[in-house]
């Protein structure tokens, strides 16, 4: 595929993405949603990794406007936002539930096999909420 036809492709995807979530596509929507679903594959990214795609692609956005996208992408139901620690959230394309492996060693988040995660059982929720979410990262080390 060439890079006019693979670049409508993945504007496609992104303008359908976006309307998935009820959002308008502006240029800079459309470009990171590009980045983000325009191959149709799934992925984990960080702020940081987004803003350099989105250089590298030639698109000119702040890293504000990149944390402020990925965050209306969230509050949208388009991306879960897996948090690994306080300081470093991973946005994930993906939004069935399953869990996710975290390599320390290279700060990578990686999908997990869901069909070998076992949750016997969970708290009862206070009065008043219910459970929207569990998030299992599995931390892994060298030995």
């Amino acid at each position: 595929m060439d890079s006019k036809t693979h670049h409508a492709l993945a504007t496609t995807r992104g303008t359908t993405w976006l309307a998935a979530g009820g959002l308008r596509p502006t240029r800079q929507r459309l470009a990171l949603a590009g980045l983000l679903v325009g191959d149709g594959m799934d992925r984990h990214v960080t702020a940081e990794s987004l803003y350099a795609a989105a250089g590298d692609a030639g698109e000119k956005v702040s890293l504000a406007t990149v944390y402020n996208t990925l965050r209306a992408f969230c509050a949208a139901g388009l991306l879960n936002e897996v948090v690994v620690d306080g300081s470093r959230s991973y946005f994930d394309t993906r939004m069935d539930d399953h869990p996710h492996f975290y390599w320390e060693d290279s700060n990578e988040l990686t999908d997990a096999p869901a069909e070998d995660l076992v949750i016997a059982e969970l708290p009862d929720a206070p009065a008043g909420m219910v459970v929207s979410r569990v998030d299992v990262v599995i931390r892994l080390r060298r030995a």
